[in-house]
């Protein structure tokens, strides 16, 4: 059953009455007119979502509906009838915006198949502009989350900046929202229904690279088994977004420069140039003023990537911003997980205003969704949160693994860890910590001594 409105054109009158009689059957809203003049007045004056026309009419035909119903713009599925249909007349309505045609006599099942096909189809517009509406609103600047008096001008600047195709380098430490920053630049743009194709220049293979960036034809090299294109063709109109700039090879430094110089590409193993109209935007975590200096990046390609840059302050300079971002990813991931929490305790919170944040926002993130994740409350606990995080001395102690990599030393921080949360979950019980641990309740004392644990602070 539909409930879609249907407007039927039709100078037959048995045949309006017959077709009315059957849409109405299977559950649609149907009004008649019997020619296109009349019709045109009613598309006018009601929304319909399906416009059935015959083509053969008086004073106004088909074809010329359509044309005058274009002319209004009508939003309605227009779908064209005819006892006399030709293929030609068919393309002709196509090519004029009809959806569909089908030709007289047609069986019952055939026109409710018919109208089946374009309600799909006009759900899955639909559903499209509503995706993209989305999409386009996730990366809308009044919805990127900071108060921060840095960042407010970095989003001031991109507002400006984003309907130009000038090329963007965003510096910022890893994890501080590059990418997101680039989005945003994207989908604020003309460009936004077209491609934004992401590319990490230091997570390719150097030989994968080049063939991935600008393609590659049959035969240029072993294994090229058929004619590829590359990224920048893919991202042709669009985006491009080069992440890890400062990790692409001399070699294609110098390709990367005929894009921005020519706006042409060169597949390998191809003698022809291919045109492409590509805006780039590229992110860093290096100090590329260094690395030209150090004949590590080309000075010519470091100034036309820096027509227009900005840097990203990281998480620890902007520490506001934190009790909003802790609330957005508490939202978002008590969603996700179908866990409801209702906030973070102020110890909680207080840990994570005095933590150093490395990993700027994005560690911060994985930070809330393991705690929602862990936490048997309705908010999120200091139990909850990664000891180093809890304990200050412990982020310090942890740091120093990072160059050390000892599985020893690590091995060491995570059962103290995990003998803490143990004996907080217990409440100090040494027997039902050991059986959570699943080790030996005489080991435990033994970690407990030999590790120094406090049990006041645990």
């Amino acid at each position: 059953m539909s409930t879609n409105r249907i407007l039927l054109i039709d100078d037959e009158e048995n045949f309006r009455h017959m077709l009315s009689v059957i849409l109405k059957k299977r559950g649609y809203d149907v009004e008649t007119a019997s020619n296109g003049t009349d019709g045109l007045k009613k598309v006018d004056s009601g929304a319909f979502d399906t416009v059935l026309c015959d083509i053969r009419m008086p004073q106004m035909d088909g074809l010329e509906f359509l044309k005058e119903a274009q002319k209004a713009g009508c939003e309605s599925t227009i779908i064209m009838m005819s006892a006399y249909g030709t293929l030609d007349t068919a393309i002709e309505a196509m090519k004029m915006g009809a959806y569909d045609y089908i030709s007289k006599p047609f069986k019952p099942d055939e026109i409710i198949l018919t109208l089946k096909k374009a309600e799909e189809r006009e759900r899955l517009r639909r559903e499209n502009l509503f995706l993209k509406k989305e999409v386009q609103k996730e990366y809308s600047f009044e919805n990127i989350i900071s108060k921060n008096e840095r960042m407010r001008q970095i989003f001031d600047t991109i507002r400006k900046v984003a309907k130009y195709k000038s090329t963007i380098l965003i510096a910022g430490e890893s994890g501080t929202g590059k990418e997101l920053v680039a989005k945003a630049i994207h989908f604020n743009s003309d460009r936004s229904n077209q491609p934004f194709i992401p590319v990490n220049c230091g997570a390719i293979p150097e030989n994968l690279l080049e063939s991935e960036l600008f393609g590659h034809t049959k035969g240029s090299f072993t294994n090229a088994v058929r004619t590829k294109k590359g990224l920048f063709e893919e991202a042709d109109g669009g985006t491009m977004f080069l992440d890890e700039i400062g990790e692409l090879p001399l070699q294609l430094q110098v390709k990367l420069l005929r894009v921005l110089q020519d706006g042409e590409i060169r597949r390998i193993g191809d003698s022809k140039a291919i045109q492409i109209d590509v805006r780039i935007i590229a992110a860093t975590i290096k100090d590329l003023d260094k690395e030209v200096r150090e004949n590590k990046f080309r000075d010519d390609l470091f100034y036309r990537l820096n027509v227009l840059p900005m840097k990203i302050p990281p998480l620890k300079e902007r520490k506001e911003d934190i009790p909003l971002l802790v609330d957005h990813f508490i939202h978002k991931y008590s969603r996700e997980l179908g866990k409801p929490i209702e906030g973070i305790a102020p110890e909680a919170l207080n840990c994570l205003l005095n933590y150093s944040w490395n990993g700027n926002v994005r560690e911060l993130e994985n930070v809330i969704e393991r705690a929602i994740v862990l936490t048997e409350s309705h908010r999120i606990e200091v139990e909850n949160l990664p000891v180093e995080i809890e304990n200050p001395k412990e982020e310090s102690k942890l740091s120093l693994l990072n160059d050390e990599l000892s599985i020893k030393k690590a091995s060491r921080y995570l059962e103290i860890d995990l003998i803490r949360k143990a004996l907080r979950k217990t409440n100090g019980n040494h027997t039902h910590a050991a059986k959570l641990l699943e080790i030996s309740h005489r080991a435990l004392l033994y970690k407990i001594k030999e590790y120094g644990i406090d049990m006041k602070s645990s």
